[in-house]
């Protein structure tokens, strides 16, 4: 027992030891630091690229395919960050300065790498030693991961962007790396190829003698890139000549081309708002692959080589930060639509518009400081612009998209939709300037009225457009009726000057002129008296057929001297007693009627057992009216003629009867009979019949009381609820924005003409129910319209945008549709999100490859600098394009060595996608990148040194 615990004892001892084993590897922190960045890498390399994007790897807004993972390093009392960048589905392919890329990708060539820097406020090492041994313990751990990752450390001042870089390249080659910027004062060697030049030279070669008078091969690839001036430093060059297709259109808006301040002056929306262009300018990037320079004078002879010598061109669009999603402060009909519907959600629950005008209402907690109305001076212009005076009726039909019926508003130039669109402008679309501009417009309209003077923008003649709002429905009655007022006053001076005629002839003064009067109211005495608002086409048109000799036969017959109102026979009808030819009279027009007024006599009919007899109580005034006018142009008529004539779906044929339409006639009269309805004892068309007097159309009291009616609709626009308003301004205004933005000239597009389709469809379905009394579910529906006007903006925002590039690139279509078409698809995933959840924190980057027919044209785009812009900068570098320097020049010198020894082996055993040679028996030995300005200057230098 006591051997076998003595052994155990000594067991245990054992094992202590080996628990206190001491790693000596590890005894320091640099040590265990090491260690870490070590067991961190591995772990990278081991998951692989594709395992660390389902880990969580984050993708950089500023490329397309480069991803980093990151991890937090602790020695000491400091705090170090190690981020590891990589590309994805790259194919193997080593990406070209075209491509968006990391910084130290341009920098150093290379594919994939480390970044270590301290977690501190810059962010970069200060101190120098600090960065040698940092760099130094990352280079020793991927030398033992056995790792060809290059790794680097921020140095110096942020501003410098200054990197030290290494990279172990197998067993006998090792990179290092180094990049400074000079952000000012940068000399003028240095500004010219040249001196560029001989500096990468200087890195490598061993004689201090001019470095002109040696041959050195040196591959060199350059990238410039121009900008296009500004619009407020190009605005006299800014403009270009219009071609054929729109030279008409600019002509007729009165302006020269050449006076233009503004990109949008010939846009349809200029009448209202100024757009800011969404195109602030185009990059345009030259470079030229690479080549072998063998002295300083032949980069003497590039720096003088044109831009058009390269061997591609990029353009790539410099797009307004107004086009962004998450910018909600854009002017634009789509903002103050929003205002629109605000003023709406406002006026609900307020009984009268002139309770907006004080703010002393039981609802002036919803009327803030911020409504103000704006002077009377404004208010008078606007109205002005509205009632001016001699304007042409405009063609309501021009421009119109095809689904704009389904929205319930008012052609764009008619009077209501004036209106409402100065109202989206006028105090910035406030309730309380809307009340104020709606009540100053009424009384406009009242003074037209009681002056007899016609409405602007509105048809006086024609039917009553059902298919707009009843506001539009009611100006355009008024219009009829104010013209129609305006014939019977000048119907009554016609008549005293008739009189005071015949009282002329009575005393024997005759004249020429009037004897010649006279004998054209002999011949034409059906006819004389007629005014244009009787309509004999009417009734007459469809029920006879008859030319100018029948009628001219038929005046001829025993009746004429009694028969008033004619406008002739009706084919070979005749009359069932007499047989003489039956006639067609003039009648007057049907009486007008708005929208309200229909559904008011349907709802009566509805209301009535009898929907025959009681149709024809509502229509008793034009029936009576129609029968008058056919008995006085058939003085021997019977009630049983009328309806043959009127209504032959009344009268039943015998089918026996002897077959008249060849014109025989076997035996008269006819064998026929009134229809059931018609024949019933008591009906109520015979006793109007037998109640009509025998009056021609031109002797009757108009159907139509324009004085009467006129004063209806003036009561109803004068009390009109402001929901009621509010709720026919809103479609007006959507339906009216839309038809402007409709007329925009931008191509062909087929993304704008598909994209203005789904809007016009989106507004009928969304403001279908402010179509109707609105009496339910008010805040959902405010929701739907509001979230509207989110999508119009989007619209918006895309008419703007291919305006401006159809303006542009008018005799190159082909750019315009490939820029166009790339944002749309940029832009779209925003579309369909909505503003108000749109994070789209990656920019819009688009490179489009120019062909050589297209080169010229957007050479021109760069027009040479005026006197005035010439001054503000000292042209210090070469290349220029018609004379603007790049705004940013960037050159890579590289050097390639003979590695065909033996002891350059273990080099083609390893990885080396990131040091680009240039076939397998030579190896990159020197690179350098330099990129900047004639004030401003990065140079980037990576040395492959052999161990």
């Amino acid at each position: 027992m006591a051997s076998s615990s003595k052994a155990d004892v000594t067991e245990q001892e054992e094992e202590e030891e080996i628990d206190h084993f001491n790693d000596f590897t590890l005894v320091s922190s640099w040590e265990r630091f090491i260690s870490e960045i070590e067991a961190t890498c591995r772990q990278w390399m081991a998951v692989g690229p594709k395992k660390l994007l389902e880990k969580g790897a984050v993708h950089l807004d500023s490329s397309d395919n480069i991803y980093k993972v990151k991890s937090d390093l602790k020695i000491a009392a400091k705090v170090y960050s190690m981020e590891y960048y990589f590309e994805v589905s790259n194919n193997g392919k080593t990406a070209d300065w075209n491509s968006t890329l990391h910084d130290l990708h341009l920098c150093f060539g290379v594919k994939e790498f480390l970044v270590i820097s301290p977690q501190s406020a810059s962010g970069v090492v200060l101190d120098a030693p600090e960065a040698t041994k940092l760099l130094s313990t990352v280079s020793i751990a991927l030398s033992n991961c056995s790792s060809l990752w290059p790794a680097f450390v921020p140095v110096h001042d942020p501003s410098r962007q200054s990197y030290i870089g290494i990279q172990n390249m197998g067993t006998n080659f090792t990179r290092r790396f180094e990049a400074d910027r000079i952000g000012s004062q940068v000399p003028i060697k240095f500004m010219h190829l040249e001196g560029l030049y001989e500096l990468f030279v200087s890195k490598f070669a061993y004689c201090t003698a001019d470095h002109s008078m040696h041959l050195f091969k040196v591959h060199l690839r350059m990238k410039l890139t121009y900008r296009t001036l500004p619009h407020d430093e190009d605005n006299d060059n800014n403009i270009q000549e219009p071609d054929a297709e729109n030279a008409d259109s600019e002509t007729s808006l009165g302006g020269d081309n050449l006076n233009r301040k503004h990109w949008d002056d010939d846009c349809p929306w200029n009448e209202w708002y100024f757009a800011e262009d969404p195109v602030k300018g185009f990059d345009l990037v030259a470079t030229w692959s690479e080549k072998v320079v063998e002295s300083s004078l032949e980069m003497a002879e590039l720096e003088n080589a044109s831009p058009h010598e390269a061997e591609n061109w990029i353009l790539a669009p410099n797009l307004s930060p107004i086009l962004d999603s998450s910018k909600e402060d854009r002017i634009g009909f789509a903002s103050q639509l929003l205002l629109l519907v605000n003023a709406l959600d406002i006026s609900f629950g307020v009984q009268f518009v002139e309770d907006f005008v004080s703010v002393q209402t039981p609802d002036s907690d919803n009327l803030n400081s911020s409504m103000v109305i704006p002077p009377q001076a404004v208010l008078d212009h606007v109205l002005k612009d509205l009632f001016l005076e001699g304007l042409q009726l405009p063609s309501f039909a021009k421009d119109e998209h095809k689904s704009f019926q389904a929205i319930k508003g008012a052609p764009l130039e008619s009077l209501f939709t004036q209106f409402c669109l100065h109202s989206l402008w006028f105090g910035n679309c406030n309730i309380r300037a809307i009340a104020v501009f709606w009540i100053e417009f009424v009384r406009e309209i009242r003074w037209h009225w009681e002056e007899s003077q016609p409405l602007p923008r509105i048809p006086a003649n024609g039917p009553i457009d059902l298919e707009t709002c009843l506001i539009n429905q009611k100006l355009q009655m008024l219009a009829i009726c104010i013209q129609k007022k305006r014939e019977q006053n000048e119907g009554v001076d016609a008549s005293a000057n008739m009189e005071k005629m015949q009282e002329n002839i009575k005393g024997g003064e005759k004249s020429s002129s009037f004897h010649a009067k006279s004998q054209a109211f002999d011949g034409k005495r059906d006819s004389l008296f007629i005014p244009e608002d009787f309509n004999g086409s009417k009734t007459a048109v469809p029920k006879f057929n008859a030319n100018s000799q029948d009628v001219h036969s038929a005046d001829q017959s025993c009746s004429d001297s009694i028969r008033r109102g004619s406008s002739g026979p009706v084919g070979s009808m005749k009359l069932l007693k007499s047989c003489q030819s039956l006639h067609a009279p003039f009648t007057q027009s049907a009486p007008l009627m708005t929208e309200d007024m229909h559904e008011e006599r349907l709802r009566a009919v509805e209301a009535s057992g009898d929907s025959f007899n009681f149709s024809a109580q509502l229509e008793r005034e034009r029936l009576s009216s129609d029968m008058s006018a056919f008995k006085a142009a058939n003085p021997d008529a019977d009630f049983e003629d009328f309806i043959r004539w009127y209504s032959p779906g009344d009268w039943e044929n015998d089918e026996s009867a002897t077959n008249l339409t060849e014109g025989v006639m076997d035996e008269w009269p006819p064998r026929g009979r009134l229809s059931q309805r018609m024949s019933d004892h008591g009906n109520f068309w015979r006793k109007i019949w037998v109640d009509a007097p025998i009056l021609a159309a031109f002797e009757q009291k108009p159907l139509l009381d324009p004085n009467q009616e006129g004063e209806k609709i003036l009561h109803h626009l004068e009390t009109l609820r402001p929901r009621q308003l509010l709720q026919q301004m809103v479609c007006t205004a959507f339906r009216a924005s839309a038809d402007i933005l409709n007329q925009t000239n931008f191509g062909s597009l087929k993304q704008m003409n598909m994209k203005m389709d789904q809007l016009y469809l989106t507004m009928a379905s969304t403001l279908r129910s402010l179509q109707v009394n609105l009496s339910s579910n008010i805040s959902e529906t405010i929701e739907d319209v509001r979230r509207l006007c989110v999508v119009f903006e989007h619209v918006e925002k895309l008419v703007t945008l291919a305006a401006s590039l159809h303006r542009k690139f008018r005799q190159e279509p082909r750019i315009a549709e490939a820029i166009f078409s790339d944002f749309y698809n940029f832009y779209l995933p925003t579309m369909e999100i909505g503003l108000a959840d749109a994070v789209n924190e990656k920019e819009f980057d688009m490179k489009l490859q120019l062909s050589q027919d297209e080169r010229q044209f957007v050479s021109n785009m760069f027009k040479p600098p005026t006197a005035n812009q010439s001054w503000r900068k000292v042209l210090s570098m070469g290349n220029h394009l018609n004379g603007h320097e790049p705004i940013l020049r960037e050159i890579i010198f590289t050097v390639f060595d003979n590695a065909s020894d033996s002891h350059y082996a273990s080099v083609d055993g390893h990885d080396t996608s990131s040091s680009p040679r240039v076939n397998e028996h030579e190896i990159e030995t020197y690179r350098m990148y330099t990129c900047g300005t004639s004030n401003d200057l990065r140079v980037a230098l990576a040395v492959t040194s052999h161990d």
